[in-house]
């Protein structure tokens, strides 16, 4: 588990931190670049005309730009967020994903069992071993919009690639692009820089038949960005499960599976042991693999031709209903679904013609006819294990037997605690809301985030310089319970922890959730990172979906504030203040020790659109229990143990 990411950024600025004052901006560590393209420049010349008020509205305000223009000037369209790669869903990996998945799609198909990914720097090149693209359409192929091989049902027929977007969009916001085809003894070879052709060649080749394909995204698109090892090996990982068989190079680590998704659930669990041997099915177009754990809730990982659908959609719906109507039709009962499904780790892939997804980056699949087959299958697949391996079903039937138990004793503390805090206030005590929420149908629901301060004083604070549309406040009153090791019951029986809970909106599940980003703001000081531990341990250890969806984030807050009358620059570390230091003549030096102390004209700039958000990310489950208990559990020597060890101190 990992609250905090230390990275160095591909940018063309210096990463010493925000600066504010005369000449400075108060931006993030690093800024845009020093180019600017047509789109972008369109982009700006149409904010500022707005900030002006009303332009004139004829014909000459109808632009028509071409596509790979539209795809620099809407990025978001094609590729998702930006981010700086310090989150699996940021718009680098979604680029690789396109690229990969085009060496996938050959392989699926029979041709070519390796792919060669290379990473040097920022620049990335990845080397398949299919057919090549047809030597006659390479430009077209990674440059025309809707032109591709994708749509011919007899050429690819479970395919993820399927609207003629991906490489060109790939090609169009990287500084630069390379692809190679190789087919039948002949290359061809072009070169571009967002998206415009530079040059071509031709020729003979003795190389064997295949893609290659090298691009380094463009910082004028991406201020900032680091491409994370952590990340790319789940991906990577990903791939391999999927395509039993498929053998994938990164820099010389090798990537391959035997037993696909099982491997995949096993991966996940790392050390753990789950209450029962993995379940595991496979046909021609369905996989799927589950088992139950300790852990509260459930938790899937859902593909479709090989993507990963991180929304999940209907085929994981359908595979929660398969198995529901299996376990029941085993037992000859009729348990509840979240009885049968707390507990949960499953994976689900499916291999589908022309699946309909809910956006451009795939992250949902659509496709409704899929439901009955999906149900169907997996409801008997699930009937026959079970009847096969009679002492892993007793383990499930006594899983679904304690979750029902334990659901019913919870259902009067349930009650309790909701007269309880009817009594309290009609309103949720400490909590700040803002008016744009998750569960709302608008436009800047995915900008709804709640802050978690750390007392009244922090909270007044943000709460002054909050954007009141998209940012709310919950204070924290001290430090909260020490979850770990707690049943259920603590959560209604501690009125901060369901106070908390109500304000997220999490009590039912995550489909209640208010706030895309739940964001820990809580002192740089020793009380400041327990607190913090304190409510990861709440989260991971009732509502571990919240984390694992990429919902949890810390924020960064500067350490040190270096100024003189002139210059005003906010410094995350000691090395960025010394560096500041040096830049900056006759300054002061201000040590914050607290958000308190941040006045409310300098908080904006940390809460607002530049301000530094660390993703809480998970490597897999086990890593979840290793650490709670660790840090967390009665192990007070072993704990001081390491930190005498590894305690760091300045020699004076």
């Amino acid at each position: 588990m990992r609250d905090g990411l230390a990275r160095k950024k591909v940018s063309r600025k210096s990463a010493a931190g925000p600066t504010a004052g005369k000449g400075a901006s108060a931006a993030k560590g690093t800024g845009g670049a020093a180019k600017t393209s047509k789109a972008t420049a369109s982009k700006k010349a149409s904010a500022g005309k707005r900030g002006k008020g009303a332009a004139k509205y004829d014909e000459s305000a109808i632009q028509t730009l071409d596509a790979l223009e539209h795809i620099r000037l809407r990025t978001g369209m094609y590729i998702g967020r930006l981010g700086d790669g310090s989150h699996p869903s940021d718009g680098i990996y979604i680029m690789l994903k396109e690229v990969v998945d085009n060496a996938i799609d050959e392989f699926i198909m029979g041709e070519g069992g390796e792919i060669l990914i290379r990473r040097d720097g920022s620049r990335v090149s990845v080397r398949d071993y299919g057919r090549g693209i047809p030597l006659g359409k390479v430009i077209e192929c990674v440059s025309q919009i809707n032109t591709g091989g994708k749509y011919n049902d007899e050429v690819f027929q479970y395919s993820v690639g399927l609207n003629g977007v991906g490489t060109k969009a790939v090609n169009a916001l990287s500084s630069h692009f390379e692809v190679v085809s190789h087919r039948d003894g002949k290359y061809r070879r072009a070169r571009f820089e967002r998206g415009k052709l530079l040059e071509e060649k031709k020729g003979k080749t003795s190389e064997p038949n295949g893609t290659f394909v090298e691009f380094e995204p463009d910082l004028e698109i991406f201020p900032q960005y680091d491409w994370l090892d952590k990340l790319l090996d789940h991906r990577l990982d990903y791939y391999a499960y999927l395509n039993t068989g498929l053998r994938v190079n990164y820099n010389g680590k090798i990537y391959k599976s035997k037993r696909g998704l099982a491997d995949l659930l096993k991966r996940e669990l790392g050390g753990e042991s789950p209450l029962y041997e993995v379940g595991h099915c496979r046909s021609d177009r369905l996989e799927f693999a589950w088992t139950h754990t300790n852990a509260y809730g459930e938790k899937y990982f859902s593909f479709v031709n090989g993507q990963y659908t991180n929304d999940g959609g209907t085929h994981q719906s359908a595979f929660r209903e398969g198995i529901l109507k299996g376990v029941n039709e085993f037992a000859k009962a009729n348990f509840a679904g979240e009885d049968i499904r707390d507990g949960v780790l499953g994976a689900v892939a499916i291999k589908l013609q022309d699946p309909v997804f809910e956006s451009q980056t795939k992250n949902k699949l659509g496709t409704t006819e899929v439901r009955p087959w999906i149900v169907k299958e997996v409801r008997n697949e699930v009937v026959l294990w079970m009847h096969r391996n009679k002492k892993a079903a007793q383990a499930l039937l006594d899983k679904v037997k304690s979750n029902e138990r334990i659901r019913k004793e919870l259902a009067s503390i349930k009650k309790e605690a909701r007269e309880r805090a009817k009594k309290t206030a009609i309103r949720i005590p400490k909590l700040t809301d803002c008016k744009v929420h998750l569960d709302k149908a608008n436009k800047r629901a995915e900008e709804s985030s709640i802050f978690l301060v750390e007392g009244d004083s922090a909270g007044g604070t943000i709460v002054q310089c909050r954007d009141v549309q998209t940012q709310a406040i919950y204070a924290l009153r001290g430090k909260p319970l020490n979850c770990y090791g707690l049943k259920r019951e603590a959560v209604y029986r501690n009125e901060e922890l369901y106070n908390m809970m109500r304000a997220l909106g999490i009590e039912n599940g995550l489909d209640g959730l208010r706030y895309n980003k739940v964001i820990i703001a809580t002192d740089a000081d020793v009380d400041g990172m327990h607190i913090r531990n304190l409510l990861l341990t709440y989260f991971l250890r009732y509502f571990e979906e919240l984390v694992t969806k990429g919902h949890v984030y810390v924020l960064e807050t500067p350490l040190f504030r270096v100024r003189n009358k002139k210059e005003t620059r906010y410094c995350y570390s000691e090395k960025e203040r010394d560096q500041a230091l040096k830049k900056i003549k006759g300054a002061e030096t201000t040590r914050f020790k607290g958000l308190g102390e941040i006045n409310a004209q300098e908080m904006r700039v940390f809460v607002g659109e530049d301000m530094r958000l660390d993703p809480v990310l998970i490597d897999n489950l086990s890593e979840i229990t290793k650490s709670l208990d660790f840090f967390m559990g009665k192990n007070t020597p072993r704990r001081k143990s390491f930190i005498v060890d590894n305690l760091v101190t300045d020699v004076l």
